[in-house]
């Protein structure tokens, strides 16, 4: 649709929940801005005005809505080489709000100038990248405010202000209340049946909850992970400085919110803007449906009912994790790569108290295994595991840690593939499983996959790469739908 104010205008009359993060208005006689699915009255079209993102309202001098709550809209998925650079930039704001680096690092991490950086951002967005920062250190801190029952302190430092005095002052700036006024107004969940917080993220619907929680399952590590009773529950290592902060964390969908709420241990909350981003990652809530449907809805053609709207790709939480459980899962069956798996972490992981009894142990880090030494097949024969393949999680872990490959969701993933090829033991196959899980490349394709080639009635590889360039960008989202019709014929 052609961003312009009438079509806009439209989309808010509508409460499209396909445009949800992707825009918001400003309410001249309000001075508030709003979410396209709020369900106030919608105003006149004379007193609005459109932004690109919240932070640009912001700086437009209106304040969030109380309703509809722009700090619960979902993200962006930026797949076009004009946006993607800017996307990337964001994506790390987002992940740790710069805690530990400073945009001038930003910029040298994407290989770029500050004054780029700053063009670049502006044009996507609408703001800097300082205002953009600013913003969601506020909007998490008005999040966290309404919904859990931590200290305004707490929230001040979680959100990643490092002074009270300047929390308090840019709070009352942009949103005209202290923070202690905004709590007056918020309904604060403080009964989530575990000594933890809670809070919500936000979707675009369709969004097919079973059918991701389901993958999940199938595959889900015994003792870091479980799935029961609709709710998805792991263990979590996060690097923090130079160490390592350990808990839980649960999430259940909740559909009549188009969010999800995430229940986490006091521990995490030191670290609580990495695993905001990292829950996104692993449940793929910055994906634009609409955009894909646009796309896909052509694989019907092949097979009636092959391309399912608002199936979802499956990322994850922990990229070294699920790099080391790609290896792992080489031509054997997923059972047999998830009991490798288990085994692996309850031998080098370590173990941690959760309210859950089936959750035990942290899956090991890349720190961990390199400084197992060697020879690693002696430490890792005992498990199951090859001598080839544990050479390979050996090579991969010492890639990691000393950072000479990079598997975020900020990495430019044909670099990053082409760098794990170069592992011995990692091949086409599985470098782009991990682009599509731990980079979450929606354009990542395996045309040699087992799966794929079923689906397809056994098609030869060229065959299947030719299909697929009609498919682009969402080749990771196609994948995923002919992965979930194989099991719709049982």
């Amino acid at each position: 649709m052609e961003m312009n104010h009438q079509n806009l205008y439209a989309a808010l009359k509508a409460h499209d929940s396909r445009f949800d993060g992707r825009f918001f208005v400003g309410i001249s006689s309000t001075g508030i801005y709003c979410r396209p699915v709020c369900r106030v009255k919608t105003p006149l079209a004379k007193n609005c005005t459109f932004y690109p993102s919240a932070a640009a309202a912001e700086l437009a001098g209106y304040r969030p809505c109380l309703k509809c709550r722009p700090e619960l809209a979902p993200g962006h998925s930026c797949v076009d080489s004009a946006s993607r650079l800017a996307g990337r930039a964001a994506s790390i704001i987002e992940e740790n709000r710069l805690v530990e680096s400073n945009l001038s690092e930003l910029a040298q991490r994407l290989g770029i100038t500050d004054r780029h950086l700053r063009r670049i951002f502006v044009t996507e967005f609408g703001v800097s990248p300082v205002q953009y920062l600013q913003t969601c250190r506020l909007l998490l801190a008005k999040s966290l405010l309404t919904d859990t029952p931590l200290s305004v302190m707490q929230v001040a430092m979680s959100s990643g202000f490092g002074s009270m005095r300047r929390f308090n002052d840019l709070f009352k700036t942009h949103y005209r209340l202290t923070p202690t006024d905004l709590r007056k107004n918020g309904a604060c969940l403080k009964e989530t049946g575990h000594d933890g917080i809670t809070i919500r993220l936000g979707y675009r619907p369709p969004y097919r909850w079973d059918k991701l929680l389901g993958f999940l399952a199938e595959r889900a590590v015994p003792g870091v992970e479980s799935v029961k009773n609709g709710s998805y529950r792991r263990t979590a290592a996060l690097q923090h400085n130079d160490e390592f902060v350990r808990g839980w964390f649960a999430v259940e969908n909740l559909p009549d919110k188009n969010s999800l709420a995430v229940t986490l241990s006091p521990s995490l909350i030191g670290v609580l803007p990495k695993v905001i981003f990292k829950v996104r990652q692993l449940f793929d809530l910055n994906c634009e449906p609409s955009e894909i449907d646009q796309v896909l809805e052509r694989m019907n053609r092949l097979t009636s009912g092959l391309y399912v709207s608002g199936l979802r790709l499956p990322g994850c939480f922990d990229a070294f994790e699920m790099s080391v459980r790609a290896v792992l899962g080489q031509q054997i069956t997923v059972k047999a790569a998830r009991t490798l798996a288990m085994r692996f972490a309850k031998s080098f992981g370590e173990k941690i108290e959760t309210p859950f009894e089936e959750l035990a142990v942290t899956f090991p880090t890349a720190r961990q295994i390199v400084l197992l030494g060697n020879p690693i097949e002696n430490k890792f024969g005992p498990l199951g595991i090859t001598g080839a393949r544990a050479r390979t999680i050996a090579g991969l872990a010492n890639a990691m840690e000393c950072g000479d490959i990079d598997l975020s969701p900020h990495a430019d993933p044909e670099t990053e593939i082409m760098k794990l090829c170069t592992i011995p033991g990692i091949g086409p196959w599985t470098a782009q499983y991990v682009a599509m899980r731990v980079i979450g490349w929606p354009d990542a394709f395996l045309p040699t996959d087992y799966g794929i080639k079923k689906a397809l009635d056994n098609l030869q590889e060229r065959k299947i790469l030719e299909m697929s360039e009609a498919w682009k960008p969402w080749r990771a989202y196609a994948t995923v739908n002919l992965w979930n019709s194989l099991k719709s014929e049982k």
